[in-house]
């Protein structure tokens, strides 16, 4: 069978580039197109390791699995799909499937609507972060009178910062089920634009449908790439109308529109427009860190929980992966699972997933929060004279070095 130049190339381009998604969807699709089921199965796994519950990947990878259970026993070396499929792709997919019941918005309209099941409750460990959570936002909603005594409010955003991958999408989630919220989750995608006025009539759309599905927490990710700092966007006129956009949405939230919370997420906040951290706005900042032995135990459960395991000591793996964030375990729990899925293939047989599995993957993936750490340490050194950063700086003044 000759190869595909299209996907050779596709292949060697996604070796040097891992994280880019698309790409790796493309290369799905094409292993699919030429019957390569197996090799596809095993980018879905990896797919959905990088963006859990997408819904492209999820359909490749029941059409991967359909196409093995109708494919020739040549084919797949022996292996009965048509018995065994389901149990395998069992393996796979329960855990990257959401839990909320998302709900479509009105036509025309950005994104879509979740009501989330979480709470705080079922976030492992972050204690210090529940307990800021509790007093400078739930505790304000939940005694609004004895808040107004005390001249506090929770109008206006919180920031959650930190190390990508360490939950803060999750926790933003949490807060909503806390609050019996609706949870309406925006990223730069649904806002930007190519054409001109576009971006800024989206974002205002966003902030309209949630005031109208109030109450809602508007959870706006990758923060700094959208509030970008003004002094920093003199080649782009586009950008710097949409800040200004962001800045009008914002005042009209703190001005009067009740049961909108706004909650925003960035990997770096030295980065954002310094007038969307006045008061009114993002004039509250909450530091995320990496997950601490009992949340990493809680992660690693979860993203095993449907999985068929056998003989995991979730506490050792634990220990062993110290610096390493929420996304860098479950990408350990994916790659185990594609090990064991694999040996399934090889030998016709679904098993569990075990403990040689999980540290055969710890063996090949290394803590990525490493440069997030220097341009950290960069901010806590030369830019925090007015103290803005203080609790990052005692954070890593107690972290351990890797």
């Amino acid at each position: 069978m000759h190869e595909d130049p299209v996907l050779t190339e596709l292949l060697a381009v996604l070796e040097r580039s891992p994280e880019v998604l698309p790409l790796r969807v493309r290369v799905i699709e094409l292993l699919a197109a030429g019957g390569r089921y197996t090799e596809a199965l095993s980018h879905c796994a990896t797919a959905l390791g990088q963006e859990p519950g997408n819904e492209q990947v999820l359909e490749l990878l029941r059409l991967c699995t359909a196409g093995l259970a109708a494919a020739p026993p040549a084919t797949t070396g022996g292996f009965d799909w048509t018995a065994a499929e389901r149990e395998v792709a069992d393996i796979i997919a329960p855990a990257f499937v959401d839990d909320g019941e998302p709900v479509a918005v009105a036509v025309g309209d950005v994104g879509r609507f979740g009501q989330p099941k979480i709470t705080l409750a079922d976030v492992g460990g972050m204690e210090e972060v529940k307990r800021q959570l509790e007093l400078s936002l739930l505790g304000p909603l939940r005694n609004p009178e004895l808040a107004k005594a005390f001249g506090t409010s929770a109008r206006g955003g919180l920031l959650l910062y930190g190390p990508p991958g360490v939950g803060k999408t999750f926790l933003a989630s949490a807060v909503a089920g806390e609050l019996g919220a609706n949870f309406y989750p925006i990223e730069i995608t649904d806002i930007l634009d190519i054409y001109t006025g576009a971006s800024e009539r989206n974002l205002h759309e966003i902030f309209e449908v949630a005031r109208r599905n109030a109450p809602c927490v508007l959870f706006l990710d990758e923060v700094d790439a959208l509030g970008h700092k003004r002094s920093q966007l003199s080649g782009s006129s586009t950008m710097r109308t949409v800040v200004n956009q962001l800045l009008t949405e914002m005042d009209s939230v703190t001005g009067g529109n009740e049961g909108v919370y706004v909650l925003g997420a960035t990997n770096h906040p030295w980065d954002i427009d310094v007038a969307l951290r006045r008061p009114g706005r993002f004039d509250r900042m909450i530091l995320v860190t990496l997950p601490d032995p009992e949340a990493r135990v809680r992660i690693l459960r979860h993203h095993l929980k449907e999985r068929p395991v056998e003989g995991i000591d979730l506490g050792a793996i634990a220990k062993r992966t110290e610096g390493f964030s929420g996304a860098d375990l479950a990408h350990v729990c994916t790659s185990a699972t594609q090990l064991a899925m694999a040996d399934a293939i090889r030998s016709g047989t679904v098993r569990p997933v075990r403990m040689a599995d999980m540290e055969q993957a710890l063996s090949r993936i290394r803590p990525s929060a490493g440069a997030w750490f220097e341009s950290a340490r960069n901010v806590v050194e030369f830019a925090n004279g007015d103290g803005t950063y203080d609790e990052l700086a005692r954070y890593m003044k107690r972290r351990k070095p890797r």
